[in-house]
């Protein structure tokens, strides 16, 4: 059967060989210079941050655009590094990222604004996320992507109006279950996976390190709306900073939802900065390990904000995560 991950697979085996080849010819000529491999000196480029390439490593956007800048220079990073995908990125992106042979191993939901707010909780938004949603399903199809962002959205009647009154959390579910219901058929046809993310609701130091008000804040409740959906093509975001910071017990619970995760995200904690420091509680060796136990065949995306150089952060965090 034509899965997601196949497809996505053999594009990136595809860039395997051509960056093998590249690599080869590379390495002659550091070679024929005097150079040993790939030197961090004069002679030439660090070169790639995957040696082992167990984990399938992906560069999210949006946290490195204010250093990186463009699209263009995410892509060159990413590539350089050895990750095989730049995620989040709008269709309009799409081509810059398969100029570099890179995939979008996750594509946004096509909401406006934070497109965490409102989601599939509230029946008054269903047909705006519906939409959105089957829009960027149509893109993924047509591009040989396999993955789509989803979101509970937040618990008020109103969702940006925590003044309107609160949708309780059993009947938030109820809502998730009876709107995914309407869209996950079609994901299945398309052999698109939508992925529903967990978020933090603790930090509220800033409104893109957590989340108050948002509905869904505990992974095991994500996990049995996605159990009553019931669709292999409806699985679990399990972003490791979130996770951490409202459930933890990382590794166990790995293991506990192997079945449903379909995408994963890091970032260290506290802070969602650099995934490595003295201040850093994850060990994200052990999680990596944790996700080859399991067998994990799906994407990690890189999605911590960086305090200093990206480039650095972003290569010492694709270090650690390769196990």
């Amino acid at each position: 059967m034509d899965t997601p991950d196949r497809r996505e697979a053999s594009i990136s085996r595809r860039n395997l060989l051509r960056d093998s080849s590249f690599a080869a010819i590379s390495a002659a000529a550091f070679a024929s210079a005097g150079c040993s491999s790939f030197p961090t000196t004069e002679c030439g480029p660090r070169g790639s941050a995957v040696v082992k390439g167990r984990i399938k490593q992906s560069v999210v956007g949006w946290c490195f655009a204010d250093q990186f800048k463009t699209i263009d220079k995410t892509c060159q990073v990413a590539r350089d590094l050895g990750c095989v995908s730049v995620e989040l990125a709008p269709p309009s992106d799409w081509a810059t990222l398969k100029k570099y042979g890179l995939v979008c191993a996750i594509a946004p939901n096509g909401m406006p604004g934070a497109p965490f707010i409102k989601g599939f909780n509230n029946p008054k938004y269903h047909d705006q996320v519906i939409a959105s949603t089957k829009k960027v399903i149509d893109a993924c199809a047509d591009a040989g992507f396999g993955r789509v962002i989803a979101f509970t959205g937040y618990k008020y009647n109103d969702a940006e109006d925590p003044k309107s009154g609160e949708i309780s959390l059993e009947q938030g579910a109820k809502n998730c279950v009876e709107g995914f219901k309407k869209i996950v058929g079609y994901a299945e046809e398309k052999k698109v996976m939508i992925c529903l993310e967990h978020l933090n609701t603790r930090d509220d130091s800033d409104p893109m390190k957590g989340h108050p008000g948002y509905q869904g804040d505990d992974v095991d409740y994500c996990v049995d709306i996605i159990k009553a959906v019931g669709s292999p093509n409806l699985k679990l975001l399990f972003d490791i900073y979130h996770v951490q910071i409202m459930n933890g017990d990382l590794v166990r619970r790995i293991h506990q939802h192997k079945d449903y995760i379909g995408h994963i995200h890091t970032a260290g904690n506290p802070g969602r900065n650099e995934l490595h420091g003295e201040t850093q509680e994850i060990n994200y060796p052990a999680v990596m390990r944790a996700l080859l136990d399991i067998n994990y065949q799906g994407y990690v995306g890189q999605e911590f904000i960086p305090v200093n150089k990206a480039e650095d952060s972003l290569r010492t965090a694709v270090e650690m995560c390769d196990v």
